[in-house]
């Protein structure tokens, strides 16, 4: 469950990143799983919260976890869909610049109990997965409808 005072906090201690860069990260998450059909059912590792916090409501049905490649493919699908050839441009503008980028987001996100993780994810899952002037801009293709 989204915690203002989690994020007003995290982006008090690391400014590398602007608050869109991590509703988009959840978007772009949310994107994966119920577009693009992607995420396995699994467990995932209990949330370190101090004991006076509530635990975040457990989301209905089974958990699908999605892998940081996956994700890292998600997202560029996603950015391509919402931002077009201004995709990596508008990425940029969030503090957002390599592929590595996105596991520190997703790895904020963890930490402050936003996400979660299994034991086998590790935040070197998301680096080089792609090179955004390749995957954002020589990579563009538009679709005119038909």
């Amino acid at each position: 469950m989204f915690d203002p005072y989690k994020f007003a906090r995290l982006l008090e201690e690391d400014r590398r990143y602007k608050l869109p860069a991590y509703t988009f990260v959840f978007e772009a998450l949310q994107y994966a799983q119920d577009v693009l059909g992607m995420g396995a059912e699994g467990e995932s590792e209990p949330i370190d919260e101090a004991p006076d916090e509530a635990q975040p409501e457990a989301p209905a049905g089974p958990e699908r976890h999605v892998t940081g490649r996956d994700l890292c493919e998600a997202i560029r699908r996603y950015a391509a869909d919402q931002y077009g050839y201004m995709a990596k441009t508008v990425l940029n503008s969030w503090g957002i610049h390599k592929t590595g980028d996105f596991g520190e987001i997703v790895f904020n996100l963890i930490r402050i109990g936003q996400m979660r993780k299994t034991p086998a994810d590790a935040r070197v899952d998301f680096d080089d997965i792609y090179d955004f002037d390749t995957a954002f801009q020589r990579e563009f293709k538009i679709n005119p409808p038909e």
